[in-house]
């Protein structure tokens, strides 16, 4: 019996998000959080102590990471299609650098874009990306949908199912990368009011493009109630509300005779029950 790859459901509209950025753009893009990953970015390619040849820059929205270019000149962009297409058009073991800021929380496929990057990279590349995820926007999602379930009996998908880190650093092991890691920055940002933060959101981009998003505008009672609801839930004392973006990084290598190894079973040359025992005694 043959087996048929299982394609995983589309949730996100990537042609409708490719429109979004470029509109952003064109009405002037709200940049901390990219700026912010961008400069982090910096500080840990750093860190890394080599010379890459062969960088890419993956799906970064706007002007995304220019900032690397001094240090990475040959960078090759690689922007977001029409179509949102997410077979990569990269050859294998062409690449020593992928790098990705605030793009990946949008693919419909991670596992499969993981393991084309994992495919591009030469052995001993490094694959080093940010996107939002785990927490970003509970407090949105949680007055959306407390508002639309008192004012209209029934809530619609509003804001994007987000990976937490867990799901992430399993999904780089499950791609074939060698010593992967993740981590969380979160961010708290203060707005006037929820139609503060839906402004930006939408001059980021990062407006809804989920595929089941409702297709009718919004009543305007349940918009001035979801407002209402998130600053009873999630204002400080001085009336300014609060909106969470977690931004998870993620980095992995390509496998490499040359990267540290785990020991093989068996193959310890101290026992920890006699370490225990001895500390015991001390």
């Amino acid at each position: 019996m043959v087996r048929t790859a299982q394609i995983p459901p589309a949730l996100f509209d990537r042609a409708l998000l490719q429109r979004r950025q470029q509109r952003a753009q064109a009405q002037g893009a709200v940049t901390f959080l990219l700026e912010r990953v961008a400069e982090d970015m910096s500080d840990r390619l750093a860190t890394v102590m080599r010379e890459f040849q062969a960088p890419a820059d993956l799906w970064t929205p706007g002007g995304g990471l220019a900032a690397l270019r001094a240090r990475l000149p040959s960078i090759e962009r690689i922007a977001l299609d029409e179509a949102g297409a997410e077979k990569l058009p990269l050859a294998p073991e062409s690449l020593d650098l992928v790098v990705s800021a605030l793009a990946l929380q949008y693919v419909n496929d991670l596992p499969g874009v993981l393991a084309q990057i994992r495919r591009a990279l030469k052995p001993d590349g490094l694959l080093l990306a940010a996107m939002i995820g785990g927490d970003s926007l509970t407090e949105l999602r949680q007055a959306f949908a407390a508002a639309e379930a008192e004012c209209e009996g029934g809530v619609s998908p509003r804001v994007a199912p987000f990976a937490d880190l867990r799901d992430i650093g399993a999904l780089l092991q499950r791609a074939g990368f060698a010593l992967p890691v993740t981590d969380v920055d979160r961010v708290v940002v203060r707005y006037a009011n929820a139609f503060a933060l839906m402004q930006d959101l939408r001059r980021m981009g990062a407006a809804n493009v989920l595929i089941e998003r409702r297709r009718t505008p919004s009543r305007r009672a349940t918009l001035l109630r979801m407002a209402e609801i998130y600053a009873e839930r999630f204002a400080d004392t001085d009336g300014r509300i609060r909106a969470t973006f977690d931004i998870v990084w993620l980095s992995g290598w390509a496998p490499h005779a040359s990267q540290q190894q785990p020991l093989k079973p068996g193959s310890a040359k101290a026992s920890l029950a006699e370490a225990v025992k001895k500390a015991g005694k001390e």
